[in-house]
């Protein structure tokens, strides 16, 4: 029996190799390795699909969160309130800025930032709201938008799992101060190597990423602030380019998966993220839940369907993050959902015959 993974990045990497080895013999032939030309190219490209008038190409994502805190002047004794159900970075991300995370629970079937518990949440001290793009799939962002807006604070995007992903009929990455993007090789559209970036639409915030980055340097050898060395390298930026012109297709494709999966599992143990009309989800994720976990994952695996788990701590709960003195049952749905969450095989190469054994894998459990 042939095992069904949770992502297989071979499949497409055999699809576009001619077009990718090509790509990488025109930086070769340039010498363009850190930044310079391919990831400007980039640059370009994505802001234009993203609809938003910049791109800055970064390292990682990781990096775009911790910039976006830096190029809105959030630091040390500020506060930022984010979900307690992410993937780490988005934490990182304020931590590296010296500020602190305030954590806040997740609606019990969206899965998102719940909007109505933030307020309760915001002192003196709070600078911004970063929500999270979970799974693909967009978080509620007009009532996000709107606390910020009443607190007069800032509003992020971590758009890292949602290249794509609609919100009322419009691409996310323009709707906040600014969104971070992570190129991961495992996101719909990811980089051959670590790679990530910033969409935003404010030109002050576009200039000072771009120095921060590069060693808060403009001007060669003369350094305005402190900066980083988190620059793009350009193989990274190549690559991207050649994916950008798929990513649609293999989005859609993720789509009508997750449609064949809405639809045929029927099994009354099993929970789905639920979709609202104003989210259109790119599914870099397909979660499901189940009450017994353990005995679901072993049933997928004795039937070769090999599951993925995102993600099964909290952030509050770890380790890292002890001094800030949160403790189980603070966010109990952010941590049911740690304990419960499986993610079954998504992505675009998937066949139908896979597709159809996954469900019925499920449904048999």
């Amino acid at each position: 029996m042939s095992h069904i993974h949770c992502l297989d990045l071979k499949r497409q990497h055999q699809q576009i190799k001619a077009e990718i080895f090509e790509a990488f013999e025109k930086v070769y032939e340039h010498t363009a390795f850190s930044g310079g030309p391919f990831v400007e190219k980039f640059e370009k490209e994505f802001a234009n699909f993203c609809d938003t008038k910049y791109a800055v190409g970064l390292n990682n994502g990781t990096s775009a969160l911790h910039l976006a805190m830096l190029a809105l002047g959030i630091g040390a004794g500020d506060e930022v309130i984010i979900p307690a159900n992410t993937f780490i970075a988005t934490a990182w991300g304020v931590s590296h800025a010296g500020a602190t995370p305030v954590f806040v629970d997740c609606t019990p079937d969206t899965w998102q930032i719940d909007a109505s518990q933030i307020e309760a949440k915001i002192t003196k001290n709070t600078k911004a709201i970063i929500g999270v793009h979970l799974y693909g799939q967009p978080f509620d962002i007009a009532a996000v938008k709107a606390i910020a807006d009443k607190h007069n604070l800032f509003m992020v995007e971590d758009a890292a799992q949602a290249q794509g992903a609609m919100y009322n009929g419009k691409r996310v990455g323009g709707f906040g101060e600014m969104a971070c993007f992570s190129f991961y090789p495992g996101k719909n559209l990811g980089a051959c190597g670590e790679a990530g970036g910033i969409t935003t639409n404010n030109e002050a915030y576009y200039k000072h990423l771009c120095s921060l980055r590069n060693h808060g340097c403009v001007v060669r050898y003369y350094h305005d602030e402190i900066g980083y060395n988190m620059r793009m390298g350009g193989l990274e930026g190549a690559s991207l380019s050649v994916k950008l012109k798929y990513l649609q297709g293999w989005n859609e494709k993720r789509q009508s998966i997750a449609a064949l999966y809405h639809k045929n599992i029927t099994n009354p143990k099993i929970t789905m993220q639920a979709q609202p009309a104003w989210a259109q989800s790119i599914y870099h994720l397909f979660v499901i839940t189940a009450e017994n976990k353990d005995a679901l994952v072993k049933h997928m695996e004795d039937n070769g369907i090999m599951p993925a788990f995102h993600y099964p701590h909290p952030c509050h709960l770890q380790k890292a993050y002890a001094h800030l003195g949160y403790k189980n049952g603070d966010f109990p749905n952010a941590e049911y959902l740690a304990a419960h969450c499986v993610s079954l095989p998504m992505f675009a190469e998937l066949t139908d015959h896979e597709v159809t054994r996954v469900i019925d894998v499920i449904n048999a459990y």
